[in-house]
């Protein structure tokens, strides 16, 4: 068994090389650059929210109130005529700092996460390949497996969600190399 204790820089270090090589991948290599669609007349529909006054949350349309009432042939109708539409809807302006501040402490924890499990089932002095293993598992749970639920359940674009995972492997893998890298002997 290993101490968490003696885990902090693999996952200081992990969480580092993760953030940096995500801020390649979203600014740099531009894959995610279509992974939203426009809508058109973008204008005309950014006032048609404005003017509804939406206060900053998820949404669905259409909503049924109840249960019941999702079963009325009016709702099912409603349904039917379409559009329907899941979506978020934010304050106005960008708030980037807070995001990336949230996306680091979500490495940390991802970090700790690998740490506790390897940490209890890897001895001191574990190969390389055996650190590897069980951390690039545990981050990549961590980082790609809970993603398509969304496209199951809200539709969320199965190329979106395939190339997310994919980010999430290559993030897995840099978590479990520094854990290799560092593992105490």
């Amino acid at each position: 068994m290993v101490a968490i204790a003696s885990l902090w820089l693999p996952i200081v270090l992990a969480a580092v090389a993760v953030f940096l090589v995500s801020f390649l991948i979203h600014t740099v290599l531009g894959y995610h650059w279509n992974d939203y669609r426009s809508v058109p007349r973008q204008e005309a529909a950014l006032d048609a929210l404005r003017a509804l006054n939406l206060a900053p949350g998820d949404y669905f349309l259409p909503r049924a109130e109840t249960p019941k009432q999702m079963r009325s042939p009016e709702f099912k109708a409603l349904f039917e005529r379409g559009p329907v539409a899941l979506m978020s809807v934010w304050k106005p302006g960008m708030e980037m700092g807070k995001s990336l501040a949230q996306w680091f402490v979500y490495l940390l924890v991802v970090g700790f996460c690998c740490a506790y499990l390897a940490g209890r089932e890897l001895h001191p002095g574990a190969e390389y390949l055996s650190v590897f293993r069980v951390v690039g598992f545990t981050a990549f749970m961590a980082y790609s497996l809970a993603l398509p639920q969304s496209a199951i359940w809200y539709r969320k674009n199965w190329r979106t969600t395939l190339i997310s995972m994919f980010d999430g492997l290559v993030y897995a893998s840099l978590t479990a190399g520094m854990f290799g890298w560092l593992w105490p002997k």
